[in-house]
């Protein structure tokens, strides 16, 4: 898929569709607590997810897929925890430095010979420096840094699900903090790879990579000043206490509310604990990947490394489950329906049936013209007797079910004996 073409779908349309939905949901979701208890366990696992398996892929833009992934858990918590307005700041704050990530890593990749495998670029800082800028400043919103961007959603996202203080707002808590170090480790682990590392591509797209035109250039450089300047400045009007920004468009139950709580009554260390996490992520990927290389090395050499790498370079093992047993099952099905009622039951009892049917009968009856005189006789003799049978069926049974239909039948039998008649006088 062309990069231009991910930066839109990633930021403005996978992201907004659902999301969009529950948030212009919210005044019937704030009646049913049930609702919102499975949407924020479901977000807060859906960024866990997303983020543990963004640590170990390598392909350039699925690092950076994985991570909207994560983002939308992020969303979907916040819905999850009434918190309507600050999910929709997150979305427009995701908007601005993932789509400056997609585009930046499509300037790297257009200009080292479409090569999208982390493992096969490195060093690019000295021949892509405004992109690695560009992707810097992007990754940096990501993780939350504080003041920028993606921090005044992000982090706030994190203290008001503890803010709930209710177990599906712990849960979240937990779960959004560590996935904010993940997301950390995962962002300056790709920054390593392609900008910072050893060179470990060829020669050739080394000589001949180059940045960006301008056309490239100027929409980075202004996606980086709203990563950076956005939130600062639109945080109040989107999520400050008493703004009326979204009047009656969003619908938050007196009880659900705990901006008051999260700004006001929560320990320093929880405010700063995603901070922090995210801090200790991305230096433990700068070290590992410039330093201990050999230790990440030997993690893969174990069986247990191994086998936690394939499971989530795998995705939890999800695609194989959906091919095994619902793709195939569906596929089945399919195939049960095209073969015995597409084409067995519906053709047979439709179209090739009736003509069938149909054919034969003309066939059948054809047959009767033989040409024989006695032949002629017997069908006479025959329609002769059933109209007897019927005019007098009467007088000897009772036929009141035939009733009706003896009517019928009679001129069938009356008009047989005149086609026989004829055919015979014909011959």
């Amino acid at each position: 898929m062309p990069t231009p073409v991910s930066a839109l779908i990633h930021a403005a349309t996978l992201v907004t569709a659902g999301l969009y939905l529950l948030v212009r949901s919210s005044p019937l979701l704030e009646y049913s607590s049930t609702a919102l208890l499975v949407i924020t366990l479901v977000g807060a696992s859906t960024a866990f997810f997303a983020a543990t398996c963004g640590l170990v892929q390598n392909d350039l833009k699925r690092i950076i897929a994985f991570s909207t992934i994560s983002q939308l858990g992020y969303m979907v918590m916040a819905v999850g925890i009434s918190q309507y307005n600050v999910a929709l700041m997150h979305v427009i704050n995701h908007a601005f430095f993932k789509a400056l990530l997609f585009l930046g890593a499509g300037a790297v990749i257009h200009s080292f010979s479409d090569q999208q495998d982390v493992r096969r670029l490195g060093g690019l800082i000295n021949f892509l420096p405004f992109t690695y800028t560009a992707m810097l400043v992007g990754s940096l919103s990501l993780l939350a840094t504080p003041w920028l961007t993606g921090f005044y959603s992000k982090d706030l996202i994190i203290e008001l699900a503890y803010g709930q203080y209710s177990f599906s707002g712990t849960y979240a808590y937990i779960l959004g903090s560590l996935t904010a170090g993940i997301t950390a480790f995962y962002s300056f682990r790709l920054i390593s790879l392609v900008f910072l590392t050893v060179p470990n591509g060829p020669k050739n797209s080394y000589l001949n990579s180059h940045e960006a035109n301008l056309a490239v250039i100027v929409p980075l450089f202004v996606l980086a000043l709203f990563s950076i300047f956005f939130g600062f400045v639109f945080s109040d009007l989107f999520v400050g206490v008493g703004s009326d920004f979204f009047a009656n468009s969003l619908f938050i139950h007196p009880n659900n509310i705990s901006i008051i709580e999260a700004e006001f009554s929560l320990p320093i260390l929880i405010k700063l604990l995603p901070s922090i996490l995210s801090l200790f992520g991305a230096l433990l990927a700068i070290l590992l990947y410039h330093k201990g290389t050999s230790f990440i090395i030997d993690l893969t050499e174990t069986s247990l490394g191994r086998k936690i790498y394939t499971f989530l370079n795998g995705k939890y093992l999800f695609d194989v489950v959906y091919n095994n047993y619902i793709t195939s099952v569906g596929l089945q099905l399919g195939y049960t329906i095209s073969k015995v009622i597409d084409r067995g039951v519906i053709e047979l009892l439709g179209p090739n049936g009736l003509s069938n049917i149909f054919t034969n009968t003309g066939n059948n009856i054809s047959k009767l013209d033989s040409g024989v005189i006695t032949t002629y006789a017997l069908y006479i003799t025959l329609g002769l007797l059933a109209l007897l049978f019927l005019v007098f069926a009467p007088v000897l049974i009772d036929t009141s079910l035939l009733s009706e239909i003896r009517l019928i039948i009679i001129y069938f039998a009356s008009l047989i004996i005149v086609l026989s008649t004829q055919i015979k006088n014909s011959n």
